[in-house]
């Protein structure tokens, strides 16, 4: 495969800003046999199909893209597609046709797609019901044929454009626009992409070089996951996938920012806030937002003051608005303590395994409203660093109050959760104790240098457990709840990897974390940027273009690449 080439059938051709892709992934895990322009409006949805021909009929014919191209055929007959814009497509093509139809052509102009040929200009406009959308085809030369323009009931609604040589614009309308007119030559296009493409790469993994083969392709899935801002996402924001997990969840927008804080602040901190613009009046953030919904049927784990820490750092000249910041998760952290305790307890509870992100992991199993040790070890640290910018606010007394509920929080912990052995999750209902073979139960290594020696260590002896060839399972493979395509029961995943791997050289554990990281960094390049991975063969799972799963890589490398770099003969 050529260099910076991928597979569509893995990652998605797009560009930042743009709210629509070219895949074959047309649903959830459902591929299509063509390419297709999918739209992540009111959801995930096919709006066009693209089908090369040859003298009328369909050319199988190889599919492949980089960063700023994709391309059909080869040589001579070759189509060739490039963003010129976000919201605009260019195609190109010479010794192919193609053929440009409705995605799931219907019988009524109520539902799917309505086409209709334009007399002003000769274009073509389908209008999709699901997207909310028009998306005009403009033919700029070539010859063309509208095929289903006038009859409502004729399945196949579509433009065919063809000849020696041709070229066609495909817009996203949302409202009248005059004609399409091109500002610039094909391949200047192709260039301009490449040329941002790669100034985005430079920015935010300008470490990358033999020893970290997959940096190139992880900027691009973050890159071409960028959408501008539209309907419920008020910044421009990096959705989890371009995919059918189209969304901004409430912990992975984190690992994100975090990614991005480097090369791209401004970026990185619309992230990191975007998810805080939704925050309700006691606190709480939603589950995820997209272009038209907010969820909030359940929330997602408290890492946010571990990740502003961390961003403190990684953000050239800090937060750009630490008040606010230090508002917000005073807000967020007060609604864990006051809404998710029960009186008199010291510590917050999931009332699902989705609000922890861990949605189906064994210690949810058979019970809901759970005090488990990771909320709390979560809670520790943002806390502390609540105590951290309240003091840059010039208000020591909040930051010692703060300082004190995490020390409080810190001591309940090990003295109520921590048998003596290992942590153990209870019922916040009935405190009932159970402790299984869950890497949920061993997350309070996030706690690094503050957990006592004995307890580190034998954390440290639990996680050795978890590591695979792979990396961490987060169910025991030994456990007989172990699933390899389990979801949380089994495979590996990324945002736990940085967490713990983050967490173990704070807690001076660093072999172990070195192990963690370079293992994990290897499963991406063997296998991509998946949802999560097989813990013991590392094939890819679910979602195959996952941009928390690219963060960190990006994170991961980075951090690598630095050490490597101190510990080189000078």
């Amino acid at each position: 495969m050529p260099t910076g080439e991928f597979s569509l059938r893995e990652i998605p051709f797009s560009h930042p800003g743009s709210w629509f892709d070219v895949s074959p992934v047309v649903a959830q895990a459902t591929y299509a046999g063509d390419l297709h322009l999918v739209s992540h409006r009111h959801g995930m949805h096919a709006v066009l199909a693209l089908i090369p021909e040859r003298a009328g009929e369909r050319a199988a014919v190889p599919a492949a893209a980089t960063p700023s191209a994709l391309t059909w055929g080869e040589g001579d007959r070759r189509i060739t597609a490039a963003y010129a814009a976000p919201d605009t497509l260019r195609i190109a093509g010479r010794g192919l046709d193609l053929r440009i139809r409705a995605a799931e052509p219907t019988l009524t102009p109520f539902t799917g797609t309505y086409f209709f040929a334009d007399p002003v200009d000769g274009s073509a406009v389908f209008t999709s019901y699901e997207t909310g959308q028009r998306y005009r085809v403009t033919v700029l030369f070539g010859q063309t044929r509208h095929v289903g323009a006038e009859a409502l009931a004729t399945a196949e609604r579509a433009v065919v454009v063809s000849g020696d040589a041709w070229e066609v614009a495909i817009e996203e309308l949302p409202g009248a626009r005059e004609p399409y007119v091109p500002a610039s030559a094909f391949g200047d296009v192709v260039t301009a992409a490449r040329t941002d493409f790669a100034g985005f790469a430079d920015a935010v993994a300008p470490w990358r070089g033999e020893r970290t083969p997959a940096a190139e392709l992880a900027c691009y899935v973050l890159w071409s996951a960028v959408v501008a801002p539209a309907g419920f996402v008020g910044r421009p924001a990096v959705l989890m996938s371009k995919h059918w997990m189209d969304k901004v969840w409430s912990w992975d927008h984190c690992f994100n920012a975090l990614a991005l804080a480097g090369g791209r602040p401004e970026l990185a901190w619309h992230q990191f806030q975007v998810v805080f613009d939704h925050q309700d009046d006691r606190g709480a953030l939603p589950d995820s937002i997209t272009h038209a919904e907010v969820l909030r049927n359940f929330v997602k784990p408290p890492i946010h003051g571990w990740a502003l820490s961390r961003l403190r750092g990684r953000l050239p000249g800090g937060l750009p608005d630490p008040g606010p910041a230090y508002r917000q998760l005073a807000a967020w952290t007060t609604f864990w303590l006051e809404h998710r305790r029960v009186p008199g307890a010291p510590f917050a509870h999931y009332e699902h395994g989705n609000d922890s992100g861990w949605d189906n992991a064994t210690p949810f199993a058979e019970r809901r409203l759970v005090q488990t040790p990771d909320l709390a070890a979560f809670l520790v640290l943002q806390l502390k660093e609540l105590a951290v910018l309240a003091a840059g606010q010039g208000d020591p007394g909040a930051a010692a109050r703060w300082d004190a509920e995490a020390g409080r929080m810190l001591a309940a912990l090990l003295d109520e959760l921590w048998d003596g052995t290992k942590f153990i999750s209870r019922s916040a209902a009935t405190g009932e104790v159970r402790s299984g073979a869950s890497l949920l139960e061993l997350m309070p290594i996030v706690l690094g240098e503050h957990l006592p020696p004995e307890v580190r260590d034998k954390v440290v002896a639990g996680l050795e457990a978890h590591l695979t060839g792979i990396g961490l399972a987060t169910e025991r493979p030994s456990s007989a709840f172990y699933e390899p395509d389990g979801y949380w029961r089994g495979p590996v995943w990324a945002p736990v990897t940085v967490l713990v791997e983050d967490g173990l050289r704070r807690a001076g554990a660093t072999d172990l974390a070195d192990r963690v990281s370079a293992r994990f960094r290897a499963v991406c390049e063997k296998s991509g940027f998946a949802e999560n991975f097989d813990a013991l063969t590392g094939d890819g799972l679910r979602d195959r273009a996952y941009t928390w799963t690219a963060a960190a890589y990006l994170l991961l490398a980075a951090d690598a690449e630095r050490r490597h770099a101190e510990e080189a003969p000078s």
